[in-house]
């Protein structure tokens, strides 16, 4: 049972007894954490009672499948290596309202999950993504704050919408926010994907700080500083293509362009004094460029226009599945006094504000049936 601040905004009153009509699902990625994984499904049970774990065993080598089940988690295999085919996996198999995702290695904070579950339900948004705000001096290895800083800064600049922490593995998200998603990612990538897709479709999400700690003794990091850098790299060129490819191939265009005239100025000088076209290679390079150009401003056109028919596509099947359940927000603490001083006429309705103003575990409504 979720326990929410008390609510006391006009609409339509939200009752207890609808609380276990609300299914969480955690999704806990895992390879290798045996020493790690049993925390993690013990916080997230304590944190959010009536959460279901799952934990996907990808290809552990350790005892990382029954150390978990022991712990009370529901335990599934994907025998594809990498946390992006698990996240493809888990989002296509498991069925709820509210997605939790947090990695299995306990570096995340899991007392955070329920303000990131309250935050999602009374905005309501589609993805609320947990900041990390490291809590030891090991918790970020050498160098990962700074690459992640830097791809943040890459991301914000070119799609245009600030970006704090795109690399984070903890966030939770609404149904119809994983029922939408692709996910054609393989390994770590898959953050750089998720905070692209939610740019792209332009959904409701927010940010909570969360704490980021070290690993758990005899827990070593999966990460590859260089090679997974330059995968989310790869990633990023590869988004920057399918989500705004007008703006790349114009770009790309302009450069040749640019270049092109360059190069021909020498050409057009020496024709302008003599009539007189001396370097022919010259000339024939930049036309050529010239040309080349234009055709890769047509290809980008083009892709533009298949992008907006996949955005509308996307958009289809997102209004297709249902909005999260929602919960409106909690009262300022003023308005809960003023709202205890209230007297009504009949002793009907100031029953009914005693039962809004000491309601302690409320729920979400617009549940699916």
């Amino acid at each position: 049972m979720l326990v929410l601040p008390p609510l006391l905004e006009p609409g339509p009153r939200v009752t207890a007894e609808t609380t276990d009509l609300l299914r969480i699902a955690a999704i806990v990625p895992c390879h290798n954490e045996e020493s790690a994984i049993s925390q993690v499904v013990r916080d997230l049970r304590t944190a959010v009672p009536g959460i279901t774990v799952y934990v996907y065993d990808n290809a552990s080598t350790d005892r990382t499948a029954d150390v978990a089940a022991a712990a009370g988690a529901e335990v599934r295999c994907e025998p594809l290596r990498g946390k992006g085919h698990v996240i493809r996996r888990a989002m296509a198999d498991l069925d709820a309202d509210v997605y939790l995702m947090i990695d299995g290695d306990d570096t995340y904070d899991a007392s955070a999950a329920p303000e990131m579950v309250r935050m999602l339900l009374e905005g309501p948004y589609d993805q609320v993504t947990g900041v990390r705000v490291a809590n030891g001096n090991g918790a970020y290895r050498s160098g990962h704050e700074l690459g992640n800083r830097v791809f943040n800064r890459v991301v914000s600049v070119i799609f245009r919408r600030p970006v704090t922490d795109m690399l984070s593995g903890y966030r939770v998200f609404s149904r119809r926010f994983v029922k939408s998603f692709p996910a054609v990612s393989r390994a770590f990538e898959i953050e750089t994907e998720l905070t692209v897709h939610a740019i792209n479709t332009r959904v409701p999400q927010a940010e909570v700080p969360v704490g980021f700690k070290d690993r758990a003794e005899g827990s070593a990091s999966k990460l590859r500083t260089y090679h997974d850098g330059f995968r989310i790299m790869r990633m990023i060129t590869r988004l920057l293509h399918h989500e705004r490819p007008l703006a790349l191939y114009s770009t790309l265009s302009a450069l040749i362009v640019l270049f092109a005239v360059a190069i021909s100025v020498p050409v057009i000088t020496e024709y302008a004094q003599t009539g007189l076209v001396g370097r022919f290679p010259t000339a024939i390079l930049s036309a050529s460029l010239v040309i080349l150009a234009f055709i890769i401003l047509v290809v980008g056109i083009l892709l533009d226009g298949l992008r907006k028919v996949r955005q509308e596509t996307t958009r289809i099947a997102y209004m297709a599945t249902p909005p999260p359940p929602y919960v409106r927000r909690s009262a300022r603490p003023a308005d809960r006094q003023r709202a205890s001083e209230i007297t009504a006429p009949t002793p009907a309705v100031v029953t009914e504000v005693t039962k809004v103003t000491a309601l302690d575990e409320v729920t979400p409504v617009g549940l699916r049936p």
